[in-house]
C-alpha cells in the first residue's frame, strides 16, 4: 500500500536570493577551475596536471567518470525502491535525489571533455561508424552518455509543473515509465562496468582490489551511495534551508537498514574472496596499500555497526556520521582501486597537482552551486502546502 503525497510533502520552489556569502565563494571556486581550464585547453594536459605515460588518467577521471557517477546514484536508488519495488512513501523524496543525479551526471560527461587529450574527436562516441562494441569503456561511455539524456527527460516534469505546461506534462506521463526502466538499466550497466575496466590491467592493479568480483563490488557501493546521498542531501538541505528533517527522518532510516544490508554483502564478498583467492595475508604486508585497505573497510564497518540497530537508525546524530562514513569509503574505495593499487612499473609516480585539485573542487563547486539554483527557482523540494495527489506514485510528478 503506498502513501498519498500529503501537503506538506509537495513540491514547491523555496525563492529568496541567490546572492550569499556561500554562493559567492562557490562562484569564486568555479571562476578558479576555468581559469586552470583555459590554460589546460590552450596549452594541453601537461601545464596543469602530473599525468605522465606510466599513469595517462589521474584524479580527473577518476573523480568525473567513477566517483561523481557514484555520488549521482541517489535518483537510481531511489528509483529502485519508489518505482520498481512500488514503496510510494518514498515518492516525495524522488525529485531532490533526481536533481542531485542530473548535475552529477551531467556535468561527469561533460567533464569528460577535460579528460580526453583529443577532445575535438569526443564526437566519436556519438558515430556508429567509430563504435567498439567490444570495449568496456565504449560501454561506460555510451550509457553515462544515454543516462544523462534520461535523466533530462525524467526531470522534465518539473519544468513543465513550473511553466504550467500541464497538458505536455499529462502526455509525457504516458512514457515515463519507460524511462524509468531505462534509468535503472543504464546506471546498473556502467557502475559495474567500472569494475570490469580494471580487469584488464590484470597484474597491474595490486590483488588486495584485482578480483573477478570487481563488476557486483562496484554495483553494490554504487547503489549504497546513492542511498547514502539521500541521507546526506536531505540533511544538508534541512540545515542550509533551514527546513525540519525530522519528518523524513522515519523513511531515512528504513534507508539506513538497506545500506547496512548492503554493505554486509559487500564486506563478507570482498573479505571472502580474499580468503579464497590466498590473498587475506596481504592485508598487512603491502605497506601503505595495507593503510589504505584497513581504512576503507573501517569506513564501510562503521555503518554497519551503526545501523544495524534500529534506534540508531531514528537518530540523525547517528544516520548522518554513518551515511558519511558510508561515502568516504566509497570514493577511498574507488581511488585505491584506480590510482593507488595501480602498479605501472619502477620509475612512475602520480599524485594530483594543484591546478588538478582545484578543477576538481571547481566541479564540486557547479554542482552545489547549480543545485541551490533549481531549488530555489524551481519545485524540488517537499514541505509546502499543496492539493493531494493521488495514492500511487505517479511517473509523471518526478
Amino acid at each position: 500500500m503506498t502513501k498519498p503525497i500529503t501537503g506538506k510533502q509537495a513540491h514547491a520552489a523555496l525563492g529568496g536570493s541567490l546572492v550569499s556569502p556561500f554562493t559567492v565563494t562557490l562562484a569564486a571556486l568555479v571562476a578558479t577551475a576555468l581559469f586552470f581550464l583555459a590554460r589546460r585547453f590552450l596549452f594541453g594536459l601537461g601545464a596543469v596536471t602530473n599525468i605522465n605515460n606510466g599513469f595517462p588518467w589521474g584524479i580527473w577521471v577518476v573523480w568525473d567518470v567513477v566517483i561523481a557517477t557514484g555520488f549521482a546514484c541517489g535518483g537510481y536508488a531511489m528509483a529502485l525502491v519508489t518505482y520498481i519495488l512500488n514503496r510510494g512513501e518514498y515518492h516525495h523524496l524522488v525529485r531532490p535525489a533526481l536533481t542531485a543525479s542530473l548535475f552529477g551526471y551531467s556535468l561527469g560527461g561533460a567533464s569528460v571533455l577535460i579528460d580526453l587529450g583529443r577532445y575535438w574527436n569526443f564526437w566519436h562516441i556519438l558515430s556508429p561508424a567509430y563504435f567498439n562494441t567490444g570495449s568496456v569503456m565504449f560501454e561506460v561511455a555510451a550509457c553515462i552518455s544515454c543516462y544523462v539524456l534520461v535523466l533530462w527527460i525524467e526531470f522534465s516534469p518539473t519544468f513543465l509543473e513550473h511553466f504550467g505546461l500541464h497538458g505536455v506534462r499529462r502526455k509525457l506521463s504516458k512514457a515515463m515509465f519507460f524511462f524509468i526502466g531505462l534509468g535503472v538499466l543504464l546506471p546498473s550497466m556502467h557502475q559495474s562496468s567500472l569494475g570490469s575496466l580494471l580487469l584488464v590491467f590484470g597484474y597491474q592493479i595490486h590483488p588486495l582490489w584485482q578480483t573477478p568480483l570487481l563488476p557486483l563490488l562496484f554495483l553494490l557501493t554504487a547503489a549504497c551511495m546513492g542511498f547514502s546521498v539521500v541521507i546526506l542531501e536531505a540533511t544538508l538541505a534541512a540545515v542550509g534551508f533551514k527546513r525540519d528533517v525530522h519528518e523524513d527522518l522515519p523513511l531515512l532510516g528504513k534507508l539506513g537498514k538497506i545500506i547496512a544490508g548492503i554493505l554486509c554483502v559487500y564486506l563478507t564478498l570482498r573479505l571472502g574472496d580474499l580468503i579464497v583467492r590466498g590473498k587475506i595475508g596481504l592485508v598487512f604486508t603491502s605497506g601503505i596499500r595495507s593503510v589504505m585497505f584497513l581504512v576503507e573497510m573501517a569506513l564501510f564497518a562503521y555503518p554497519v555497526a551503526v545501523l544495524s540497530r534500529a534506534a540508531n537508525r531514528q537518530r540523525m546524530s547517528k544516520l548522518f556520521p554513518a551515511a558519511c562514513s558510508m561515502l568516504g569509503g566509497a570514493v577511498l574505495y574507488r581511488i585505491d582501486a584506480f590510482l593507488v593499487a595501480y602498479q605501472t612499473g619502477p620509475g612512475w609516480h602520480y599524485f594530483p597537482s594543484v591546478p588538478e585539485i582545484m578543477v576538481t573542487v571547481g566541479i564540486i563547486a557547479l554542482e552545489i552551486l547549480s543545485y541551490i539554483v533549481f531549488v530555489r527557482k524551481f519545485p524540488i523540494l517537499p514541505g509546502h502546502p499543496a492539493p493531494s495527489h493521488p495514492a500511487s506514485p505517479n511517473p509523471a510528478s518526478l
